[in-house]
């Protein structure tokens, strides 16, 4: 169960990285509500992090949770925010998931 908890935790972080995206792109009443939502999933995701870490060695899952949020931002990136998708830039996103899978296979 809770390394369902830590993957929301991490997809929370996806979330806070898109509203933190979104309200770069705004003023006024419309940026507050972005940092809310950034707020809301900041504090959710730090949350489900400690819940999930007491039980997942946290040398595990923070480096699971965070690499969720940097996989996430960079895919929200491309799809989302129309950033390039260079061959390096999916190179070492390729590199990292291997790394994060290499990570849980070993402990």
């Amino acid at each position: 169960m809770n390394w369902i908890i830590l993957i929301v935790a991490g997809l929370c972080e996806v979330g806070f990285t898109y509203c933190l995206g979104r309200a770069k792109e705004v003023t006024g009443s419309e940026w507050w509500s972005w940092i809310a939502g950034f707020a809301v999933f900041y504090v959710l995701s730090a949350v489900l992090l400690a819940k999930a870490t007491q039980t997942i060695a946290l040398g595990i899952a923070y480096p699971v949770w965070t690499g969720i949020g940097a996989v996430g931002a960079v895919l929200i990136g491309i799809f989302i925010f129309r950033e390039p998708a260079t061959f390096w830039r999916l190179f070492f996103l390729t590199t990292l998931i291997g790394s994060i899978i290499g990570l849980k296979a070993l402990s």
